[in-house]
């Protein structure tokens, strides 16, 4: 752990906002490559350049909603209806989120269904699965039920930064939460909101991401919960 302060808790007014900034982030590649290719059509001087805008259009837009529909339950409620998820559905997502990504995902989740808080999980620790393997490797997703999710990566080298394993446990780094800590500290927060925790560790290339709860069934956490 580094030399940050453990949290009771975080203003949900932060939390939203920090939340909202990291998914615009991640939305402004695709949004922008379509503005560039829109601005290409309407030249006249680049119509020889008309098809491979027409494509850009096409593989932006597709990127585009399957990372709103993805953060829509890995940050939303996802839909209005309670109850659990089914794993298939989280498999399209990740599926759909991770399709351009350089690591390989490797689906060994045998529950067939996880509620919404645990299905948040899984999905937030396969987004810092694919983030620590940038160059490439696997990235195995597994669960038999909410009590133990687990992501193990493995890959050319794989890392885990400090902040991003002590943000999991509800630390906050010196200079305060951005745009990319707080996706892990909402998970953990999601974590202890189910009676559990979940925490990083790494070894070599080897690293893991894990959430073990005691319940199965919870209500929905709390924003400013810890």
């Amino acid at each position: 752990m580094t030399s940050g302060t453990l949290l009771t808790e975080l203003p949900a007014t932060d939390l939203a906002a920090l939340l909202c900034a990291r998914i615009c982030h991640d939305l402004v590649s695709p949004v922008s490559a379509l503005g560039t290719a829109l601005d290409v059509l309407d030249d006249e001087d680049a119509s020889d350049m008309h098809d491979e805008a027409m494509d850009l259009i096409r593989a932006s837009s597709i990127q585009a909603a399957a990372k709103l529909e993805f953060s829509r339950l890995a940050f939303g409620a996802g839909t209005s209806a309670p109850g659990q998820v089914a794993t298939r559905e989280l498999k399209r997502l990740i599926d759909g989120m991770f399709s351009n990504a350089k690591a390989d995902i490797i689906w060994r989740v045998s529950a067939p269904s996880l509620s919404k808080p645990a299905a948040r999980v899984l999905l937030n620790l396969v987004m810092l699965g694919v983030a620590a393997a940038p160059r490439g490797g696997e990235v195995s997703v597994e669960a038999a039920s909410a009590a133990r999710i687990r992501v193990h990566v493995h890959g050319d080298r794989a890392r885990l930064f400090p902040i991003i394993a002590d943000a999991l446990e509800g630390i906050e780094p010196k200079d305060g939460f951005d745009g990319r800590s707080i996706q892990p500290y909402y998970a953990g927060l999601i974590a202890r909101s189910l009676g559990g925790r979940a925490e990083a560790r790494a070894n070599g290339e080897n690293i893991e991401f894990i959430c073990l709860t005691s319940v199965e069934q919870i209500s929905e956490p709390h924003a400013t919960a810890v």
